[in-house]
């Protein structure tokens, strides 16, 4: 909040639930490739505090912030998103409501002249748009809008009353998913006061994504490894099996417990793993959520329970098939074996290269 107050310059600031930094480093790279002065902020990045005399009026800070650093906050930034909001952090919140009040604060300090992304496949996201003081741009892969960034039939567009532009095919982009295609057209609409819309496209065609986020480790023996360590959440777990569209599944999952709900993430697994390896607190609530759904779909999966960290990863050498991926998608936290999530991606990526 006084880097806020004492800041020069344009601020973009954004938070939700999921894909915070994806759309913040893409963010920053867009402004960079555009030959702006940019700083990266928040939980990201180096404290921009110790920087704040270098920063000139026309620089640009993007700031990543979190439903706690949002909290009692008396200032909006210049140009805000709002993700998504999905039930997270509930163990450290009074209640989900709580939660979203904390995310809403991005942009309740706003005056007309500013800008808020929204997320319009978000149920509580849309409602934000009645309460926005500035300009508001909307973004969906699930609808055609009038106006605002859409992904449609895998080419992402921008809308302007009702013309529909193409701008990039999915297929071409390095980010894979479509929580990530959700994540540019964020990102565009984050950056289409600043910079041209083709320059921006260049940059997200060679973004390949943020370390620890679907981060290709290495291929052995015809087998995919990929670190998803930033995934600690269900939702997390979700979007990450739904990257891979035709691939056979081998998922390595479980970590320290939030208080989730592991319900959701049943059916995705089911649908999409062909072997599942469990290790942590939440392997339990992992487990009775596909046992349910293996009874409901009377399907059978190959499940396994791991002690350690390493034997998860040597049962899944040991079973993996040419053409298979090897997914570590925790869809929980880090801290029950870790330091957090980025202690736990380097050793994931240390161990696997050590094969």
């Amino acid at each position: 909040e006084q880097l806020m107050k004492m800041a020069p310059c344009k601020i973009i600031g954004i938070t939700g639930s999921d894909g915070k930094t994806t759309t913040t480093s893409l963010t920053y790279e867009i402004l960079k490739d555009a030959g702006y002065t940019t700083h990266l902020g928040g939980n990201i990045g180096i404290p921009l505090f110790t920087k704040l005399n270098e920063i000139k009026p026309e620089d640009i800070i993007v700031l990543e912030l979190s439903s706690f650093q949002l909290m009692g906050m008396e200032i909006s930034p210049n140009i805000a998103t709002i993700t998504n909001i999905t039930p997270n952090h509930l163990n450290v919140h009074k209640d989900y409501d709580e939660y979203i009040e904390a995310k809403k604060i991005i942009f309740k300090n706003q005056t007309e002249d500013d800008i808020l992304v929204l997320n319009v496949d978000n149920e509580i996201t849309n409602r934000c748009k009645v309460e926005a003081e500035g300009r508001v741009i909307l973004f969906s892969s699930l609808q055609k809008l009038e106006n605002g960034f859409i992904v449609d039939d895998g080419i992402i567009k921008e809308c302007n009353d009702g013309i529909r532009k193409h701008l990039v095919a999915t297929k071409d982009l390095k980010l894979k998913g479509e929580h990530n295609f959700q994540n540019v057209c964020t990102a565009l609409a984050l950056t289409k006061t600043l910079v041209d819309t083709e320059k921006a496209i260049e940059t997200i065609k060679e973004f390949s994504g943020v370390h620890h986020r679907l981060e290709l480790v290495r291929i052995l023996d015809g087998v995919e490894w990929y670190n998803d360590s930033a995934s600690t959440s269900p939702t997390r777990g979700i979007s990450a099996l739904n990257a891979f569209e035709d691939k056979e599944i081998i998922l390595i999952a479980g970590g320290a417990d939030k208080n989730l709900d592991y319900t959701p993430i049943g059916k995705p697994i089911v649908d999409k793993v062909k072997s599942l390896i469990l290790i942590g607190q939440t392997a339990p609530k992992i487990f009775d959520a596909v046992k349910a759904e293996l009874e409901n779909q009377n399907k059978q999966l190959d499940i396994h329970m791991c002690e350690t960290f390493k034997q998860s990863l040597e049962l899944a050498k040991r079973i993996a098939k040419s053409g298979q991926v090897i997914l570590f998608s925790p869809a929980s936290t880090s801290f029950d074996m870790f330091k957090d999530m980025y202690d736990r991606g380097d050793k994931f990526k240390e161990e696997v290269n050590k094969f």
